[in-house]
């Protein structure tokens, strides 16, 4: 007598579970947005005029550093069950330093000492997700990366050559380097935006790589699967000390 029960009460929870599992694939589609990646800011031709007659050689050279206004972050792909399509996870800080050093190297231009620091603790997440406080993320993304023993990413390169024609508009420079993160520091090729006006620069870039080559595991997440490749981005105003 009491076999029948059982089957139907599994059957039962089956139905329940896959009710629960579509109702929470409905809730979160289309809920959920995303900021697009750190870019540049827009020139306006009065900019664009002003640095091509002022910027030149001997105004570039000197020692440059971060500014009030810069941000650093990341982008992850997350997976949510019950959904076909991907969503960013996207955290930032702008709690970022640092600077370098442009030389005049020949007939160009070099930049040497680069060093770029962000500080990870006060990275949080600026994407959203309906029913989602996305906030408790942040608190699993510090204690995967160990922020109390490792409160810092930095993102340091020797030299880097600068492309002629800073003066007259955006320019893209490949710039290789060294990333640590997690106490491991490895190669890291940031591509990056520059765009310069007098004693004031912006720089905008990024570089993808797998979390799991610094000895990070990826974030377990309920409901959530993280993928192991990670963008790190960032936008910085430097300024000529």
């Amino acid at each position: 007598m009491k076999r029948p029960f059982v089957i139907g009460g599994s059957v039962l929870g089956i139905v329940l579970v896959a009710g629960a599992a579509a109702a929470y694939a409905y809730f979160f589609s289309g809920l959920r947005s995303t900021p697009k990646p750190l870019a540049l800011p827009s020139a306006s031709p009065k900019a664009s005029s002003t640095a091509s007659t002022s910027t030149d050689s001997a105004t570039l050279a000197g020692t440059w550093k971060v500014a009030q206004g810069s941000q650093a972050g990341y982008r992850v792909s997350e997976q949510f069950v019950g959904q076909t399509s991907t969503h960013d996870a996207v955290a930032r800080t702008s709690d970022v330093s640092g600077g370098l050093t442009v030389q005049e190297a020949g007939s160009g231009l070099q930049a040497t000492a680069v060093k770029i620091t962000a500080t990870l603790a006060s990275l949080h997440s600026v994407d959203s997700v309906a029913g989602f406080n996305v906030s408790n993320r942040d608190r699993l993304v510090s204690q995967s990366l160990d922020v109390s023993q490792y409160p810092d990413a930095v993102f340091q390169a020797q030299s880097v050559e600068l492309p002629a024609g800073l003066a007259t508009g955006t320019q893209t420079v490949t710039i290789p380097g060294q990333l640590t993160i997690h106490g491991v520091t490895r190669p890291a090729t940031v591509t990056a935006q520059l765009q310069v006006s007098g004693s004031q620069a912006q720089v905008a870039g990024s570089t993808t790589f797998a979390m799991t080559d610094f000895g990070v595991s990826p974030p377990q997440v309920p409901f959530t699967s993280v993928q192991p490749n990670v963008t790190l981005e960032f936008q910085l105003s430097l300024v000529k000390s």
